[in-house]
């Protein structure tokens, strides 16, 4: 089978295609655009492998993506590629308009008038976040696949927009599609940005640890090749018109992500002269706006209908990831670097 992956330099797609190529037999086309989370050095080794293709192209290049489509004659495109980062759409909402919105509908239109010519084996698989169900607030509940929506960022808003016109497709135009909402991915190669790598480099830097607000807002914590499973069980068994919730059952504070990030680097890493504890590092900071306090999946379903579970827990999951990242400091230092590169060339995507 021929697997389109858009957004595959990124975090959660690069995990997938690394695990696409080294555990399966599919053949894998990578369609990325290099901004500033794309990094190819995520996916360094596979360039020699006759199962994979990287392609430069915006999703939002019609002309590109339609003739990407014609020449690898894909089974299934799983739409990875998006803007993600909270605070960026916060600061500069118009990049996400432009990547989640618009380059999703050039994605949909190129995989409608594919299938229309090559209907047999073709499945689009759009890929989102349960940031879009919004806040559960002090609750009990979960989100489920019929929550409704009620994005609280600019973010949250237009992966809300593409997963509307995702769905609308199907509905319109047969196209098939599903639809995946997943929850906080954490692991290997994750964008310095991001929580858990940021606390981390952080702390092993000896830099202050800034947590937003009180720290008490709770996420639910899903290692990325448990997400990665579950999208490749998803494109296989999964039913077209569906929507199903991805979610690592591990409902943490910040607070306690952080806590506990410092615990296992007690163990692993002596600190710093004159430091009494990582933890002493914490910064509590003004928080952002729109910060919502609790996100929570139900992921009943798809463990019910497809049989997928996620196999890591939030302690062996974490552990794993802080140990790659002290053996895979070049790889961050490098990611970091370029980061800083473009944005003093006045590059803040």
């Amino acid at each position: 089978m021929n697997f389109i992956i858009t957004g595959g330099a990124g975090f959660i797609g690069s995990a997938l295609i690394r695990y696409l190529i080294s555990e399966t037999s599919h053949n894998v086309l990578n369609i990325d655009n290099l901004t500033y989370a794309g990094n190819l050095e995520s996916l360094s080794g596979l360039c020699e492998s006759v199962k994979y293709k990287f392609l430069k192209i915006d999703i939002c290049n019609a002309k590109a993506i339609d003739k990407a489509f014609e020449e690898f004659k894909p089974n299934y495109v799983i739409h990875l590629a998006a803007e993600s980062h909270v605070d960026r759409s916060i600061d500069n909402p118009s990049q996400f308009i432009n990547t989640n919105i618009f380059g999703t509908y050039i994605l949909l239109e190129s995989s409608r008038k594919y299938w229309e010519k090559n209907p047999q084996d073709f499945k689009f698989i759009h890929v989102s976040t349960d940031e879009v169900f919004g806040d559960l607030m002090d609750t009990d509940e979960l989100f489920t696949e019929k929550s409704p929506y009620d994005p609280s960022s600019p973010y949250s808003a237009s992966k809300a927009s593409s997963d509307h016109l995702a769905r609308a497709w199907n509905r319109t135009y047969g196209l098939p599609v599903i639809v995946t909402n997943c929850s906080n991915n954490y692991g290997p190669y994750q964008f310095p940005e991001k929580l858990i790598p940021h606390i981390l480099i952080s702390a092993i830097k000896g830099n202050t640890l800034p947590i937003y607000g009180n720290g008490k807002q709770v996420r639910d914590w899903l290692y990325v090749y448990d997400h990665v499973k579950a999208l490749i069980q998803v494109a296989k068994k999964g039913i077209i018109g569906e929507t199903y919730n991805i979610g690592g059952f591990n409902e943490i504070t910040n607070i306690k992500v952080v806590e506990n990030i410092c615990s296992i680097l007690e163990e692993l890493v002596p600190k710093q002269k004159g430091l009494d504890s990582y933890y002493s590092l914490v910064d509590f900071v003004d928080d952002r706006p729109g910060h919502d306090y609790r996100y929570a999946i139900d992921s009943t379903k798809i463990q019910n209908t497809l049989g997928w579970k996620p196999q890591e827990t939030f302690e062996t999951g974490l552990k794993k990831t802080i140990e790659w990242y002290l053996s895979n400091e070049s790889w961050w230092t490098n990611v970091i670097k370029k980061k800083y590169n473009l944005e003093r060339l006045g590059v803040r995507r």
